[in-house]
């Protein structure tokens, strides 16, 4: 288990715990957070209530887990998981250092 490989804000937490006890219906799932090929840019973020798998990266912030594949973890090392909620839209915004090129809409990237 490596922590360091995101960070997630305190504004994200508070609506991934509230989105969570609305969706979870008892299963003991968590969070899992990954990268597709796709997009504008080439690679598109995936954020989804999961089971763990076998292989999954496990994360723990205030009781919240995340599950991030080891393929993923290479992309996402170092990004902060945040939640917006302005003019220009409301919902989860990854800021990732390592973004070489991002598309407008900010889902998806190239490395």
């Amino acid at each position: 288990m490596e922590k360091n490989i995101i960070s997630v804000t305190e504004k994200a937490l508070i609506h991934i715990r509230d989105i969570y006890s609305k969706e979870s219906k008892g299963i003991d799932t968590g969070l899992r957070l990954g990268v597709t090929g796709g997009g504008c840019s080439g690679l598109s973020y995936k954020i989804e209530f999961s089971e763990k798998k076998e292989k999954d990266n496990i994360i723990e912030f205030e009781g919240i887990k995340i599950y991030i594949d080891p393929k993923s973890s290479i992309y996402l090392k170092g990004v902060e998981l945040d939640f917006k909620d302005g003019l220009n839209g409301k919902g989860f915004v990854f800021n990732n250092p390592n973004a070489n090129n991002t598309c407008g809409c900010g889902e998806s990237f190239s490395v």
